[in-house]
């Protein structure tokens, strides 16, 4: 997957667009670019959002196609939304990540306490 360079190579901070040219006639238009929210997404994002839009918008299928829950599929989304800066669903999403932290919390408290076995805590954690 092709990815423009987001961040400065030496000191990270973030590259702003500041010259296009034309592939025809090679004319270059030098100015202050807006970036759009689609090319800042993290590595993680962006490909869900491929695979979101290859399995055409069907969390059901994406869910398939990454073997995962569908719970966690759907934080997945909702991270995808919050990185977008949809702002509603951010919450809804943070809230959704909690919930998962908090079962992923349990269930290594179970094995740490000797209420589950490591096989039965390993299956757990995998459902995601």
């Amino acid at each position: 997957m092709a990815r423009q360079l987001a961040l400065c190579p030496v000191c990270e901070s973030a590259l702003e667009v500041s010259e296009l040219t034309c592939s025809r006639c090679r004319a270059r238009i030098g100015a202050r670019f807006d970036r759009c929210r689609f090319c800042s997404l993290p590595a993680e994002h962006y490909a869900f959002l491929e695979l979101f839009l290859r399995c055409e918008g069907n969390l059901s299928a994406v869910q398939k196609e990454l073997d995962l829950s569908y719970p966690t599929v759907r934080n997945r989304f909702a991270a995808l939304l919050s990185a977008l800066g949809f702002a509603a669903d951010a919450a809804a999403g943070a809230d959704a990540q909690q919930a998962e932290e908090e079962r992923r919390r349990s269930i290594l408290n179970a094995l740490s306490s000797g209420e589950i076995g490591a096989e039965e805590a390993a299956r757990a954690l995998r459902q995601e």
